[in-house]
This record gives C-alpha cells, sequence and structure tokens, in this order.
C-alpha cells in the first residue's frame, strides 16, 4: 500500500519550477591595512628610545648592554626567522594567505626592525668608545673596522631593500584591487634580504665575542 503525498508536495499545474541559485559566498577576511604605520605601538618606540637616550647620557655599562645584547639578538633572530622559515614558507602559500600574512606582518615590522636597529647600533658604538676599542692602537682595531664594514652594509640592506619592499606591500594591499604577484614579490624580496643580513649578523656576533674574550 503506498502512502499517498500530501497534497503540499505535489507540483502545481502549469506552475512555472523555481530557479535554482547558489549561496552567496561568504564576505572576504582580508581587510587592507588601516594604516602604514600602527599608531598604538609609537608609544612604546617612544618609551625605547627614551630609555635608550638616558642609558647614553648616564653612560651606563649595564643599560647599554642590555640594549646591545636584547637589541642585536632579536634583530638577528627576526631576520633569520624571515629569511629561512617565512620565505620558504611564502612560496607554497596561496595568494590570498599570501595578501592575509603580509596585512598582519608587514606593518608591524615598520616599527619593530627600525627600533631593534637603532638601539642596537646606538648602543654598541657607544660601548665600543667606552671600552676604548675605537682607538686605533686597540690590539684588534681591524677586527672592529670589519664588524663596522659589516654592519653597514647590513643597514644599506635594511634601509634600501627591507624598508622600501615593506611600505610598497603596505601601498599595494591598500588600492582597491591588490595585485597578488606584486605583493608575492615584494614580500619575497623582504623576506630573503632580512635573511641575508641575519647571517651577516651572525658574522658579527662572532666578531664580537672575540672582542670580548681575554686579550
Amino acid at each position: 500500500m503506498r502512502c499517498p503525498v500530501p497534497p503540499y508536495n505535489r507540483p502545481v499545474a502549469g506552475a512555472a519550477p523555481e530557479p535554482f541559485t547558489l549561496a552567496a559566498p561568504p564576505p572576504t577576511l582580508l581587510r587592507p591595512p588601516a594604516t602604514i604605520v600602527p599608531l598604538r605601538g609609537l608609544p612604546v618606540v617612544a618609551c625605547v628610545f627614551s630609555l635608550l637616550i638616558v642609558a647614553t647620557a648616564e653612560d651606563s655599562v649595564w643599560a647599554l648592554n642590555l640594549f646591545h645584547v636584547a637589541g642585536g639578538g632579536l634583530w638577528t633572530a627576526i631576520d633569520l626567522f624571515m629569511g629561512l622559515v617565512i620565505g620558504p614558507i611564502l612560496g607554497r602559500m596561496s595568494a590570498p594567505a599570501r595578501a592575509e600574512l603580509a596585512t598582519r606582518l608587514m606593518p608591524a615590522m615598520m616599527l619593530i626592525m627600525p627600533t631593534l636597529a637603532v638601539t642596537t647600533l646606538v648602543s654598541g658604538w657607544q660601548l665600543a668608545d667606552g671600552y676604548g676599542y675605537l682607538d686605533s692602537g686597540f690590539a684588534h682595531h681591524g677586527w672592529l673596522v670589519a664588524s663596522f664594514v659589516v654592519v653597514a652594509v647590513m643597514a644599506s640592506v635594511a634601509l634600501g631593500v627591507n624598508e622600501p619592499a615593506n611600505v610598497a606591500v603596505l601601498f599595494e594591499l591598500r588600492r582597491p584591487q591588490p595585485r597578488g604577484e606584486v605583493v608575492e614579490r615584494l614580500m619575497r624580496r623582504f623576506a630573503y634580504s632580512a635573511g641575508v643580513t641575519g647571517l651577516m649578523q651572525v658574522a658579527t656576533i662572532v666578531i664580537m665575542t672575540y672582542l670580548r674574550a681575554p686579550l
């Protein structure tokens, strides 16, 4: 015995079938960066620079060592991580994922990397002057000059390659229709140049530990 079909399930004679429509795609989660430089981080940067100025004015060896070791260690670690980890991963990510990573990462790097570079270099120069390493009669003055050359190259790469690529990525993401291939190319340039500076900083660390060894 067949069960009768309820009247509301029967098609109405002569009625046109309802059109089949797909659900609207979910809105994208990617949002362009609201600002090139994250304003909420500026007070932190100002505080760090203020403490660095006080340490330099007071010629506090402990504070300058803290700035130099902490700043140099973080600068080296971030550069190596960007170049050796983030760089290869970028090539295996989809275009939306790369854009999302750039949107969240690059504004923070606009403040982090210059702050670390300034604190490391200023405190390092002050310490070298206090220890007498800048005198031409210093036993390992040649090693110090070599470290200056390495640091000069690192600063040139950071200011001439890293920061322009960072700014270009942020401006590209603020376009109405960001070009994914441009973002990918700039992100790769930033990551690999950061890796190069990170490897050069390893050489600087070797020189610095040699200089601090007993003469």
